[in-house]
């Protein structure tokens, strides 16, 4: 899958979740910054990233994912 590909699922996912226009919704786009997420909404986005995408995505890994592109390097560099 190349990287357009799961920058566009990941943008849909968001749109989705934090009813936010996926136009507006870019590779620095910040989870907590720009989009007002806390802590439990980005578990339960981590959980579908790993359920779209089949990929585990350990706590401390989780934990530096904090914009849309960090979430497509982590997802691209994972594929299986």
């Amino acid at each position: 899958m190349s990287e357009e590909e799961i920058f566009n699922k990941i943008q849909g996912l968001i749109a989705d979740n934090f009813d936010v226009d996926k136009d507006k919704i870019t590779e620095n786009t910040n989870f907590m910054n720009d989009l007002d997420a806390d802590s439990i909404d980005l578990v339960e986005f981590i959980l579908q990233l790993e359920d779209e995408f089949g990929a585990e995505i350990p706590d401390d890994e989780a934990e530096k994912i904090k914009t849309v592109g960090d979430a497509v390097s982590y997802i691209k560099s994972h594929q299986g």
